[in-house]
């Protein structure tokens, strides 16, 4: 087999052409910065920035002042705990997180509270290791996972953030998209979340480019600060820009906004390829030496080799030209909660075939029988 099999989405996608044809026609014949000039190109500039905000913006169910660019997922979390603690009064409040939190969503927090600057309760899982509509604590904080990226399972957001209202009607929320945001159509207002978070690598955009989604932005204070978010100032005061911008300092990643569109328009035409994962689940399921952690229906599928270390397991099936994913995922939580050190995921995209499929399975098979 001359090619790789790349079966590593819920990592990072592969980009569409269409992506690659946006950033590099931009690149090559529309080039300026944005926001800081008033010539034709400059202009042409702000336009593509501008419908790239409004197609996130509908993408997502909300208006284009709620949208704000970051670096990706990571950058928009860790900004989050900046502009949540710039701005509520409370000195040490109560953060709620979960066992399903990727690192990036639960590790700024974490950071904090080792700092004496907030306590950390943790949100029970139930039987099926979903978070517990049930057991909600009370916090003023919540980080909620829309989806692990072990487990491939979607979280009811909606529910979960009705059921922390019924408890604080004034409680922050936190919503983690990066995975929930390729398997299902995001209705953020119905969520009735504070903030949610999403990477563009992870829907076929460029790496270097991520959304943080702002409930009510004219209410939070600013974490960051420079050009471009100014209004202008003078001997009595800093005026900043309304939002979005007064919370995009510096030049942006423009030619990975420019790219959205296109992994967005992409996004919309692929099927999910849950029959790629029924069919490799079925057929591990038959492998005595395979022992499944995540469920059939999941996104995606992960499991463990009896008596085989996740990365010898990684080095064996790489050796045969086949990406997948191997380790603690940065999900070091939900491993501890199932008694693992690491697991093995695969994950589909738009770009696999069935013969792919029936390749990574035989290779599986003839490794690990």
């Amino acid at each position: 087999m001359n090619k790789f099999v790349y079966m590593d989405a819920s990592a990072s996608w592969l980009k569409p052409q269409s992506v690659i044809e946006s950033e590099v026609g931009f690149l090559q014949e529309l080039y300026a910065n944005a926001g800081r000039g008033v010539c034709a190109r400059a202009g042409k500039v702000d336009d593509l920035i501008a419908n790239s905000r409004q197609i996130v913006a509908d993408f997502i169910g909300v208006r284009c002042e709620n949208i704000v660019f970051t670096s990706g997922t990571t950058d928009s979390l860790n900004r989050v705990v900046n502009i949540v603690k710039n701005t509520i009064d409370k000195k040490c409040p109560v953060v709620a997180v979960s066992d399903l939190d990727h690192h990036s969503a639960r590790l700024p927090w974490e950071m904090c509270a080792k700092n004496g600057e907030c306590e950390i309760v943790v949100m029970p899982l139930d039987e099926n290791l979903n978070i517990d509509v049930n057991k909600i604590p009370n916090a003023d904080v919540f980080v909620i996972t829309g989806m692990s990226n072990v487990l491939g399972v979607q979280q009811d957001v909606k529910e979960i953030i009705h059921h922390i209202h019924m408890k604080n009607k004034n409680a922050i929320t936190i919503v983690d998209a990066a995975q929930s945001v390729v398997h299902s159509k995001l209705d953020v207002c119905d969520m009735d979340c504070d903030f949610l978070c999403f990477s563009g690598h992870k829907i076929g955009a460029d790496t270097g480019v991520g959304v943080m989604y702002i409930k009510n932005p004219d209410e939070w204070n600013l974490d960051k600060f420079g050009g471009g978010m100014v209004n202008k100032i003078t001997e009595s005061g800093i005026v900043f820009n309304n939002a979005p911008e007064k919370f995009e300092a510096g030049t942006m990643p423009l030619t990975q906004i420019i790219g959205l569109p296109a992994a967005i328009e992409n996004l919309s035409n692929w099927n999910g390829g849950q029959n790629l994962i029924h069919y490799m689940y079925d057929e591990l399921s038959k492998m005595k030496n395979i022992k499944l952690l995540s469920l059939r229906d999941a996104c995606m599928i992960t499991f463990v080799v009896k008596n085989m270390h996740v990365l010898d397991f990684g080095a064996l099936v790489g050796a045969n030209n086949i990406c997948l994913r191997v380790g603690n995922m940065c999900a070091t939580w939900i491993h501890k909660k199932m008694n693992i050190d690491g697991s093995i995921r695969i994950s589909v995209g738009p770009w696999n075939t069935m013969d792919d499929a029936k390749y990574v399975i035989d290779t599986i098979k003839s490794l690990v029988g």
